[in-house]
């Protein structure tokens, strides 16, 4: 489906809920995402192949320049390189624009683009572009078998986005490219995945702040280096704490349209506040906290997977290295991931019962889910909550699968520092991390 049709957005939700209503007998916690290693079984099964070619290219003059680029919107990243006509096509080169230096990770990352193409001849004429930096994105490997997001309308409704499935990946010259027919004037908008913009997500709050659920209540947890606010939705009146956290890596717009359909389902948004008897049976036995958007700066900057400052949000959940240590790195903190800090505090105040960190996954074509293996609490309970938990979310929608996801981290050797194996920890609970594709998902 669509990126935030309603058949897309429900059918996320139907999954949690029937995985909650199974799991509600017993404590459950928090899923935590294992490393971020690719599966060697889809590696295995899948090879790509890409050509290259002689090339002759002519620079063009400024005059002759008949496609204007801009990234001056919410979330845009795409710099204008230069046009140049290459064996005959008008050839229009953009630039990723970075995320800030990692500290931590000491890279730099980037692969998320989203910007404007506007004609400026009343003439039709076919455009290729290509994205001239692609071999160096943090995810190379993935543009294999991706397809670039476009629409020719509001760019607002993700309804009108389609894929351009001429997209391909040159890795000898480290290029992503992709044709498209301009009509006469007019613009056209790309992007790696439909954006989820700050404006959508302010509308999204607004609606949460103007439900008719009584027990519903929207707060703010703090402010990100930016000042925007850390919105958090809490709902339900049950004794079981549920915490779902949505795109912490904001280059990831498919987990908002996550929350906005768990909301809207939570809190009957589109039926006019009428909420369905299985969702008010699961708000009598849970109390959901819902944060919709981990890192808005990052969003609004149209970065891949940092805040303001440059920091993954996903590595910043416990401190890495014993302090006096040469590389030891405290987290979280004020001063450099806030968005953290503040809703760890809350988690705390609270207790965790179940927990779901909703990523995006760059390079497999599936919907999957991280768990807790590498964490030291792992063991039976945790196990056989985890294997529930993914065998309810896989029959109730035929998108999860089950095979293929990351390899597990060995026994405790999990990444504490990341989100999911921290709350898995630090609670001992249920955590997992759900990881939705970019590509067109195969297994359905």
């Amino acid at each position: 489906p669509h990126a935030g049709s309603t058949m897309y957005r429900d059918w996320h939700f139907v999954l949690v809920v029937v995985s909650l209503f199974i799991l509600h007998g017993t404590r459950s916690e928090a899923f935590s995402p294992v490393a971020q290693r690719r599966s060697s079984v889809f590696r295995s099964t899948t090879s790509f192949i890409s050509s290259s070619r002689s090339i002759r290219s002519m620079s063009l003059s400024s005059q002759e320049e008949t496609i204007s680029i801009s990234d001056a919107f919410d979330g845009g990243n795409g710099e204008y390189v230069k046009t140049e006509m290459v064996d005959g096509v008008k050839t229009v080169f953009v630039r990723i624009r970075p995320d800030p230096y990692t500290e931590l990770e000491q890279k730099t990352h980037f692969q998320y683009f989203s910007f404007r193409a506007t004609s400026k001849t009343p003439k039709e004429e076919t455009i290729k572009y290509v994205i001239e930096n692609a071999g160096d994105a943090s995810y190379a490997i993935a543009w294999n078998g991706s397809t670039t997001f476009y629409t020719c309308t509001d760019p607002n409704d993700p309804n009108s986005w389609k894929r351009k499935l001429d997209t391909s990946y040159d890795s000898s010259a480290g290029t992503l490219s992709w044709s498209h027919a301009h009509s006469k004037g007019g613009s056209v908008h790309f992007s790696y995945f439909p954006p989820y913009s700050y404006n959508r997500h302010l509308a999204l709050i607004s609606q949460c702040a103007s439900s008719r659920e009584d027990s519903c209540a929207v707060r703010t947890l703090g402010q990100t280096l930016d000042g925007r606010e850390m919105e958090c939705i809490t709902v339900g009146r049950g004794t079981r704490q549920c915490w779902i956290i949505h795109r912490q890596h904001p280059g990831e717009t498919m987990a908002e349209f996550y929350a906005e359909g768990l909301l809207t389902r939570l809190l009957g948004l589109d039926t006019n506040g009428c909420i369905d008897g299985l969702t008010k049976h699961l708000m009598q036995k849970y109390t959901f906290h819902i944060v919709p958007n981990m890192c808005p700066d990052g969003s609004f900057r149209g970065h891949l997977r940092t805040n303001a400052q440059g920091q993954n949000l996903n590595r910043e959940w416990a401190n890495t290295g014993h302090e006096g240590e040469e590389h030891y790195y405290q987290a979280p903190t004020v001063k450099r991931s806030p968005e953290v800090h503040c809703v760890l505090q809350e988690m705390d105040k609270t207790g965790v019962d179940v927990f779901l960190d909703v990523h995006g996954d760059e390079e497999l074509p599936f919907n999957f889910l991280a768990g807790a293996e590498g964490c030291p609490n792992w063991g039976p309970r945790l196990e056989h909550l985890q294997g529930a938990f993914l065998a309810s979310y896989s029959r109730a929608n035929s998108d999860m699968q089950i095979p293929i996801a990351y390899e597990p981290e060995e026994p405790g050797e999990g990444r504490m520092n990341v989100c999911s194996n921290q709350i898995a920890c630090r609670f001992d609970c249920l955590a997992v991390t759900l990881e939705m594709p970019f590509k067109d998902c195969l297994s359905h």
